[in-house]
C-alpha cells in the first residue's frame, strides 16, 4: 500500500487518510476521492491531501475484516458478525454459554501483520446471548491479500462458544440440627443455572450427616446431569461430611479446595458420570466467586480437574462479599 501526500492533481481515486472540513461539507476519511471531491478541494484553496492507495495485490480494510468475520463465524455457528465499517467487524454471541479461546490460534492470527488484528474476551467469559465476544480491526486502509489468506486460516480455531450440555441440576442442602434452611442458595444457584439456558430441579434437604447425605445422594442422580450440594456447616476438611457423604454413596472425589477467594471451599467429584459440586457458602450469594467458574464450565461441557482448578490462582483474588461471615481482611 502507498500512503503520503500526493496534490490533488493524483489523488482522484485515493483513500483520503485524513478528513477535511470544506466549506461545502466534510470530507471524511477512508472515503475515496472522486472529481468532485478535488473540485472542493480546490476550491478551498487546498494542494495536496494524505492519502492510501492499494496496490494490486492489498484487500481494503472493510473487505478483510468482513473476510475475517465470516472465517470465525464458519468455524462456530454460534458466532455473528457485524457488518464492516471503518475496516472494523464485531463478533457476537448467538447464544448463552462459555467462550473458549486459542491462545496460540489467537497470537498467531494477530502475529501476522500487525495491521491486522483481533481482541477477544478473557479465558472462559460466560456470555449471554447479544453479548460481544471480539472485535476484529484492520489498522491501515489496506492489507497484503497473502496476509489475508494466512490469518483467515488461523481463524479457524481461534473461538468457540460452548453452550450448556449439561441442563438438569439437583441441590442437595445439608441441614445442622436446630438449623433453618433459607431459600438463599437454591435461588441464587437457580439464577447461574438460567443465565446458561440450564434448569434446578426441587432442592432436596437432608441431614448433615455422612449416611443422610449419601442416600440422598442415591436417591436423585437419575435423571440428573450435574448434582450440587450445599452443606449447611462449612466444609473444611476432604474428609469432612460433603466429600466424605460422596464417597460414601459410591462416587469418587477429585478436588478439594481452591485458589478463588470467594470460593476456596469448594470441592468436585463425581457419581458415576454425573458430575458433582459442592458449593462454598459463598455461593449463597449473585457475586462472582469460584464456584462460578467450575460451575459455567461443567454445565457448558467443559472437564474441570485438579490442575485447572489450581490454576485460577492468577486473577482468582475476587471482590470481597459482604455478608461472609468470616472476611478477609478482619477489621
Amino acid at each position: 500500500m502507498i500512503f503520503g501526500d500526493v496534490p490533488l492533481t493524483q489523488a482522484k481515486g485515493a483513500i483520503l487518510a485524513h478528513s477535511q472540513t470544506l466549506p461545502a461539507g466534510r470530507l471524511a476519511k477512508g472515503m475515496v476521492l472522486e472529481a468532485n471531491h478535488i473540485t472542493q478541494l480546490q476550491a478551498a484553496g487546498i494542494e495536496t491531501v494524505t492519502v492510501a492507495r492499494l496496490d494490486a495485490d492489498d484487500m481494503g480494510e472493510n473487505a478483510a475484516a468482513s473476510m475475517f468475520g465470516h472465517a470465525f463465524c464458519a468455524a462456530d455457528p454460534n458466532l455473528r458478525m457485524s457488518n464492516a465499517h471503518t475496516g472494523r467487524v464485531n463478533l457476537y454471541a448467538r447464544a448463552s454459554g462459555v467462550m473458549a479461546v486459542d491462545r496460540d490460534a489467537i497470537n498467531g492470527f494477530n502475529a501476522i501483520n500487525p495491521m491486522v488484528t483481533i481482541a477477544t474476551v478473557p479465558q472462559f467469559q460466560r456470555l449471554s446471548c447479544g453479548d460481544m465476544v471480539a472485535t476484529i480491526k484492520i489498522i491501515s486502509y489496506g492489507v497484503p491479500n497473502a496476509d489475508v489468506s494466512k490469518a483467515a486460516d488461523q481463524a479457524a480455531q481461534g473461538l468457540r462458544l460452548h453452550t450448556a450440555v449439561r441442563r438438569q441440576a439437583v441441590l442437595i442442602e445439608t441441614k445442622v440440627a436446630g438449623q433453618t434452611l433459607s431459600d438463599k442458595g437454591a435461588n441464587a444457584l437457580e439464577q447461574r443455572l438460567n443465565r446458561l439456558d440450564a434448569s434446578l430441579q426441587t432442592p432436596v434437604h437432608c441431614d448433615h450427616t455422612v449416611a443422610a447425605l449419601a442416600q440422598s445422594l442415591r436417591d436423585n442422580c437419575g435423571g440428573a446431569d450435574v448434582i450440587f450440594i450445599l452443606t449447611g456447616s462449612a466444609t473444611s476438611d476432604p474428609a469432612d461430611t460433603g466429600p466424605a457423604g460422596l464417597i460414601a454413596a459410591g462416587g469418587e472425589l477429585h478436588h478439594f479446595g481452591m485458589p478463588v477467594d470467594p470460593g476456596n471451599l469448594l470441592f468436585i467429584g463425581a457419581l458415576g458420570d454425573v458430575p458433582v459440586i459442592g458449593l462454598p457458602g459463598c455461593a449463597r450469594a449473585l457475586a462472582l466467586n469460584g464456584a462460578d467458574w467450575v460451575l459455567e464450565r461443567i454445565i457448558c461441557g467443559l472437564s474441570v480437574g485438579g490442575q485447572d482448578i489450581q490454576n485460577m490462582g492468577v486473577g482468582g483474588l475476587l471482590k470481597e462479599i459482604a455478608q461472609r461471615g468470616l472476611p478477609r481482611d478482619p477489621q
